[in-house]
């Protein structure tokens, strides 16, 4: 399956930004989509993920402030962004794969990668 993640942008502190990832075709029931995170001279980390069940999994510093969701007519899995900060500058990627519950975190734990969509936030 191929990936398409878009919506990034530029946005002030406080902004709000909606990221979309839109699956080539529709995946299979056991499924994870998740979003990642890279900013410069960082590590990817782990932001959110959406499990098969309708589960749904934030890092600690987004919880409150993001909120994942999925459009299965349009192959598509949504990432809100709200109450932004300049810290969540980063390239963001969506992800998919299957993951154990325990692995949910890992990008090594997902096979398929979007190619990156760039947020800003300024201060």
């Amino acid at each position: 399956v191929q990936l398409q993640a878009s919506g990034g942008g530029l946005v002030q502190d406080g902004g709000s930004l909606r990221l979309s990832c839109t699956a080539s075709r529709r995946t299979s029931s056991n499924y994870a989509i998740g979003w990642f995170r890279q900013a410069p001279g960082k590590e990817r980390e782990f932001v959110a993920a959406f499990r098969r069940g309708g589960y749904t999994y934030y890092s600690d510093s987004v919880k409150g402030r993001f909120s994942i969701s999925r459009d299965n007519d349009k192959n598509t899995v949504y990432l809100q962004m709200d109450s932004l900060k300049p810290e969540d500058t980063a390239v963001y990627y969506c992800a998919h794969g299957n993951p154990i519950l325990s692995s949910i975190t890992l990008a090594r734990a997902y096979t398929n990668w979007g190619q990156g969509t760039l947020v800003t936030v300024s201060s």
